[in-house]
């Protein structure tokens, strides 16, 4: 598949320079590293919420900095985990104080080296906090879940709370509410292609899809023959409400993958909705776009939101990052 590329060893460095060029009132870059804070970072008194993982996700994580979101997101290489030292740049540059919130999604690697990145932060002084994030309801195993887009909601209600000028504690529980009610699951319609490589990540037939995918280009946990719009919607959100059982009134987001056209998302969304009213489940709020994609995957995911009171109030407090304003 053709890409708008130059150099495929400085795609990163080169997006992230695009990136600030593109919002210069709202972020910075740190020289010589792959961190991006908001441009007034650090803010003093106020706890600090750093996230990142490997490139390729966008506008995961970069693009959700901003007031009452993250205050710094770290890039590693293309779908590769950035490394301890970047990491430790990011706390230091956001620490205000207040301490540090690490938002880490469950990958062997982001859990590894942003925990080394706690260690060395915390010899330097820093308050240090961590949340895993495991929405992805396509593996079994609590423990080995993947953080996918539900990541985006912990972004925001735990950035909307340290906005707020909750101590560190009270931004880390949080932030632990939403990974406690929140599920996901998506589906790939086409693999991705690697930068380097110019290789898809896995072989899939045009009348076949993907269900179960993550969002590192790995398959997924089952190969079906392609369904129709409505037919993925009620697979992916039965799916999550069975491991959902008490959900009352949620959030949803319907994300695509990177190549598949808002109005396909929609009509999926028209489905998920339609489930969710039969169900008795009230619907607080609806999000429809690109949110955490996968290089230029098409597919799409849905995650839902179980939300109480305050989710709610910290779900519509005010965001001006660029790829979640509020």
């Amino acid at each position: 598949m053709k890409k708008i590329i130059n150099d495929p060893n400085q795609i990163v460095t080169e997006m992230l320079d695009g990136l600030v060029a593109a919002y210069p009132n709202e972020v910075k870059r740190i020289p010589d590293t792959t961190v991006v804070t908001r441009k007034n970072s650090p803010i003093q008194g106020k706890v600090g919420i750093v996230s990142g993982g490997g490139s390729g996700h966008e506008p995961a994580h970069a693009g959700y900095i901003g007031e009452g979101m993250l205050d710094a997101a770290v890039a590693g290489e293309v779908f590769t985990s950035p490394t301890p030292d970047q990491v430790l740049e990011a706390i230091k540059a956001v620490d205000g104080g207040a301490g540090v919130l690490l938002v880490i999604k469950n990958y062997t690697g982001d859990v590894m080296n942003f925990d080394m990145a706690a260690e060395l932060a915390e010899a330097e002084g820093i308050d240090v906090a961590q949340v895993v994030v495991n929405d992805d309801v396509a593996i079994e195993d609590v423990d080995g879940r993947r953080g996918v887009a539900g990541t985006i909601f912990v972004h925001k209600i735990a950035g909307a709370k340290a906005e707020a000028g909750a101590s560190l504690e009270e931004v880390k529980n949080a932030a632990e509410k939403v990974i406690a009610n929140v599920r996901s699951m998506g589906v790939a319609l086409s693999p991705c292609v690697m930068p380097a490589s110019g290789n898809p990540s896995f072989e899939l037939g045009d009348d076949e899809m993907e269900v179960g995918i993550g969002i590192h280009g790995e398959p997924g946990t089952e190969r079906k023959p392609l369904g129709t719009a409505d037919e993925i919607a009620v697979e992916l959100t039965n799916h999550i409400l069975e491991d959902l059982p008490e959900a009352e009134e949620v959030a949803v987001m319907v994300n695509g993958l990177g190549a598949t056209p808002e109005m396909e998302l929609h009509l999926v969304n028209r489905k998920v909705q339609e489930i969710l009213q039969e169900k008795g489940v009230k619907i607080y709020k609806t999000f429809v776009g690109e949110y955490m994609t996968s290089l230029e995957m098409a597919g799409c995911s849905v995650t839902l939101l179980n939300l109480d009171d305050e989710m709610k109030e910290l779900l519509d407090s005010p965001s001006n990052a660029p790829a979640f304003r509020v």
